[in-house]
């Protein structure tokens, strides 16, 4: 165990970066704030491919099977002798993965900062909340207990709401922060009491013994949890179902997915990391972390296959309509997470009926670095024209033609095109979802051909469709603000990043990542891909004759969809349900009664007690007047009456 436990530092030098840039950044490292972080992070980034070589190729694989290595493990609070909050390292094959994932992509992130964020007055603070997400969403990979997830789960949504808001004059950021932060607030209650319930019946907070008990069905923890019911569902189910309402909030399901469309007020960079390729991924690494046990619970697997298609498919359709390229991409996100869910929720456990899982931890790799780069390239795009909207682009494919190619690889890749990374994985869950639910496999193949027309979409407006707009050329920006595509710091991303989506794709990932850590036969079959790649490349060119150059056939489009097509624009109106459910009904119905309880019962029992003392006061005053003869009168009328007191008692 010990041979890992240099796997400490990967989280630690980050929080170390971030205890330094917070506390001393701003008065002594204002200009080398960005080098500092990124010098730790690439440290980080390192010690992580050393730990996937080591793990994946030396000594991690024992008989064919990948296993658990708990590299450390420290109780922190003991609550009982089988309970309690430990602080720990685990290292399996999901856990490496998300090292290579969160490290590599944070890297990106970093060094693409340094030419997006330079000049901003609070760099170093900006480098500083960096570090701390990264520091938290690290430890929360690493975590082998339940509630040491919850922790740092917690400490990845403070780090989020720091990052969104850190325009923090700008109104709209600020409500962008507060709504994801309340939002979230809600979801991690249900994940809060998930984990009371599952720690309750299984007697233990240990990931590994959670598991150990609540996958066998002859354990009496097993036995308790499956015949003890609330309204018709065992406990088993509410504990796996609130747990994932806590991962659905985090990555943005659907009903808990508002917040992330707004999240774009922050900085792009930040999208890149956060809302793309890390944070957004927790919810399906928390299902992939305790998918023994919710394989053992086919109510609980129902919820998640049907909550990610739907998410799927209703995001897919909204990204189609929006306009600002942040916000697509932001749906893009919600859709391709949903993708991830179904595919863990049409799995099985062990052997080939776990194609699902790995088919679901396939894409969230290989999405992390095509998602990363559409963000990156976006950013490369918004510091150029200065702004977000495609009606300000158009024609950039020649002012920016290193963006424009890492963009179209990363939009083929998304789309599923042959050979880039998307392709693969994009094709493991559709084989998964055909074999396992017919009605899944319809909506996953429609939403692959709607992600492949919203996607050329956003591609043709910013870099075809017109001539580049006036605002490319920088009117109004000195010289040494603009960069055209920006600095070095901000290309080498994208090249690295476009590189990677087109190569990971071809890693074989079923042979290090499975259900049961046992490799799985390679399930690439051609002829099944026929039908998705075919519906891909029709959606592409239908989206190429709507944009690639300015005619009416969008208008036209709209308008043969006309209510359909402003609803979808205006998100189905469940921001506006939520508004409504908020002022109309929790404010007044709720808010407004307790804030009158708060007022006229609690604050006037306090008020009344402040007052009786008051009165209480005013009449005995005069016995403490100050006169010396009054305080001897008050003493022998005492002696009197004890003497009086005595004689009655002793007759």
């Amino acid at each position: 165990m010990s041979n890992y436990l240099y796997i400490l530092w990967i989280p630690l030098l980050p929080l170390a970066t971030f205890v330094v840039l917070g506390l001393f950044g701003r008065k002594y490292f204002a200009k080398t704030a960005g080098i500092i972080s990124t010098a730790s992070l690439l440290t980080s980034t390192i010690l992580s491919f050393v730990a996937a070589k080591q793990y994946f190729f030396v000594d991690g694989k024992v008989n064919g099977i990948y296993q658990k290595i708990i590299a450390l493990k420290y109780t922190w609070l003991q609550f009982s002798p089988n309970v309690s909050i430990d602080m720990g390292v685990i290292v399996d094959p999901i856990s490496v993965m998300m090292l290579i994932v969160v490290t590599s992509v944070s890297l990106m992130v970093h060094v693409f900062s340094l030419g997006y964020m330079k000049g901003e007055e609070r760099f170093a603070t900006y480098y500083a909340f960096l570090s701390l997400f990264t520091f938290s969403m690290l430890g929360l990979i690493l975590s082998v207990n339940i509630f040491q997830v919850y922790m740092f789960w917690e400490l990845v949504g403070v780090s989020s709401f720091l990052l969104i808001g850190y325009y923090f004059n700008k109104p709209s950021a600020v409500a962008a922060s507060k709504k994801a932060f309340i939002v979230t607030r809600f979801a991690d209650l249900g994940f809060l009491i998930g984990i009371m319930i599952m720690g309750f019946y299984g007697g233990t907070l240990d990931i590994g013994l959670l598991i150990q008990k609540f996958t066998s069905a002859q354990s009496p923890e097993f036995l308790s949890i499956t015949s003890a019911s609330f309204l018709g569902a065992s406990m088993l189910t509410w504990g796996l179902t609130l747990i994932f309402m806590g991962g659905a909030g985090k990555s943005a399901m659907f009903p808990l997915h508002i917040w992330l469309p707004d999240a774009m007020e922050g900085p792009t960079p930040v999208s890149a990391l956060i809302h793309a390729a890390t944070m957004v991924v927790a919810g399906v690494y928390l299902v992939a972390r305790l998918f023994p046990v919710f394989s053992m619970d086919d109510a609980a697997l129902t919820i998640v296959t049907y909550v990610g298609a739907f998410s799927a498919l209703l995001a897919a359709v909204i990204a189609c309509t929006q306009t600002d390229i942040k916000r697509v991409l932001a749906y893009s996100t919600m859709s391709q997470i949903g993708y991830m869910m179904f595919a863990l929720g049409i799995s099985k456990n062990g052997g080939e009926n776990g194609l699902g899982f790995m088919a679901s931890m396939f894409h969230l790799f290989t999405h992390a670095f095509f998602k990363s780069l559409l963000f990156l390239g976006a950013g490369s795009v918004i510091h150029m024209v200065h702004s977000n909207e495609m009606k300000d682009m158009g024609g950039l494919r020649k002012l920016m033609p290193i963006t424009h190619a890492a963009f179209l690889i990363a939009c083929l890749a998304i789309a599923g095109i042959p050979p880039f990374a998307g392709f693969f994985s994009k094709e493991e869950i559709l084989t998964a979802a055909f074999h396992e639910n017919k009605l899944i496999y319809g909506v996953a193949l429609f939403t692959a051909a709607l992600t492949s027309f919203y996607m050329f979409r956003l591609y043709f407006n910013i870099f075809w469709s017109k001539e580049a707009p006036a605002k490319a050329h920088s009117a109004g920006h000195d010289d040494a603000h603009d960069h055209g595509e920006g600095t070095w710091t901000m290309k080498l991303p994208l090249i690295i990043l476009a590189a990677c989506a087109v190569g990971v794709g071809f890693i074989p990932f079923s042979q290090f990542i499975t259900s049961d850590g046992a490799a799985l036969e390679t399930h690439i079959d051609m002829v099944f891909s026929i039908a998705p790649v075919a519906l891909s490349i029709i959606a592409i060119l239908l989206s190429a004759s709507f944009y690639k150059k300015e005619n009416t056939k969008s208008d036209k489009a709209v308008a043969v969809f006309g209510g359909f097509y402003r609803a979808a624009y205006k998100k189905f109106y469940v921001d506006e349900l939520y508004l409504f459910i908020t002022k109309k009904i929790v404010f007044p119905l709720i808010g407004q009664p307790i804030a009158w309880a708060d007022r006229n019962i609690v604050d006037g029992f306090i008020l009344l007690l402040a007052s009786t003392t008051a009165k209480i006061s005013t009449a005995i005053k005069g016995l403490q007047s100050g006169k010396v003869q009054n305080y001897a009168l008050y003493f022998f009328g005492g002696v009197l009456a004890l003497s009086v007191l005595f004689i009655y008692i002793w007759k």
